[in-house]
């Protein structure tokens, strides 16, 4: 039972936080034509963060308590960030190169 309360709180903070995000960024994307287009680069860096948001703080405040909660390493938590905000800032490039 407590397996099943963690997947529907992951679906939760999935919907909840990452419509948000989406929503913020679709926003931002908004300002030229093209970076909408690219607006989907942005939900996956919404998407990476909320995993290493998850991984990292939210695994351990939850009802599931096994074994193998453990943080990301810290190489693989900067790597994903950092992906993240290269995805967040790559369609501004694209808007600008494809004008």
């Amino acid at each position: 039972m407590k397996i099943l309360l963690e997947l529907l709180r992951i679906i939760i903070i999935l919907v909840l936080l990452g419509g948000l995000g989406w929503t913020i960024i679709g926003e931002i994307y908004k300002t030229n034509e093209t970076t909408e287009s690219y607006s989907w680069l942005g939900g996956i860096a919404i998407l990476l963060l909320l995993f290493v948001l998850y991984r990292n703080k939210l695994q351990f405040s939850g009802w599931y308590k096994g074994k193998d909660r453990v943080k990301l390493p810290k190489s693989v938590t900067l790597t994903l960030i950092l992906s993240s905000l290269f995805l967040l800032i790559i369609p501004f490039i694209l808007g600008s190169l494809l004008n």
